[in-house]
């Protein structure tokens, strides 16, 4: 059995804006007829590994938004909204292909989007309702539950094989939830967040969004806290082997990214 020791090496009061340099991942491996070894983990560290390997090896890498640099210089709405839109445009992928490799390829994209968006609304954004927001506990609340909904579903879905005939009725089950909590969300909570917060300040919070998200779990894991600061802490116990897995995940190729971005905008 693998046992995880996490090493908080200094304190900060807010964990997921330094979500590398606070920490570390002991894992002590027991090799046959070997004394026990000690393998240092850090996600920043995983995360480079990967793309180095993808690079060399030329595998295909999940999509990442060619408008990063525009997305940061919006509100956490708009970041928001922008991911809901790039999981809209995988889902309508995986609908509309009859290809198993292909169909594979948007299951893994449209998982690695949708874990991670979850993970990080709920460190980012949930805590900022509850404390900006009149009605924030309640709308947070149902937030949290309808995420839980999801990520039950997700995590049943995550694994199957294309050619499974449950796998497109799991899939519209899936996103008959999902698209339900989008619609609340995008129509009551962020309008609500937005009159709260200054200008500046949810352009802020978008950014800690942003950076939360390449540090948080890229498969479903329902039974982990949805919370801070647990939440945080069980993530990094976490990605670093959801990021091994992606290193040998098949993701869409370069001309389906492009032709993707450019449906996204």
């Amino acid at each position: 059995m693998v046992k995880f020791v996490l090493r908080i090496k200094k304190k900060s009061a807010y964990l997921p804006r330094y979500p590398v340099s606070c920490c570390s991942i002991l894992i002590p491996i027991e090799l046959e007829n070997r004394p026990t070894k000690m393998f240092r983990l850090r996600p920043l560290a995983l995360a480079a590994s990967a793309t180095r390997y993808n690079a060399q090896h030329h595998l295909a890498r999940p999509v990442v938004s060619t408008t990063l640099l525009r997305r940061l210089q919006s509100t956490v709405s708009d970041s928001i909204k922008h991911d809901h839109r790039e999981l809209e445009e995988y889902y309508t992928r995986m609908m509309t292909t009859s290809d198993p490799a292909a169909l594979k390829r948007w299951q893994n994209q449209f998982v690695w989007e949708l874990a991670r968006h979850s993970v990080a609304e709920e460190i980012i954004v949930y805590p900022a309702l509850e404390k900006y927001c009149p009605d924030g506990h309640a709308m947070a609340e149902r937030d949290r539950a309808d995420h839980q909904v999801v990520k039950e579903k997700l995590y049943t879905f995550q694994d199957m094989d294309p050619e499974n005939p449950e796998f497109l009725p799991t899939l519209q089950s899936l996103w008959e939830d999902l698209s339900h909590h989008v619609r609340d969300e995008e129509g009551h909570d962020l309008p609500a967040l937005e009159k709260a917060l200054e200008r500046s300040d949810s352009e802020e919070m978008a950014k800690s969004f942003l950076r939360t998200k390449h540090f948080v779990p890229t498969r479903s894991h329902p039974s982990a806290p949805n919370r801070p600061p647990y939440e945080t802490v069980a993530g990094m116990l976490a990605t670093p082997m959801d990021k091994l897995r992606d290193m040998f995940a098949q993701f869409p190729r370069e001309e389906e990214k492009k032709k993707s971005a450019e449906m996204i905008g």
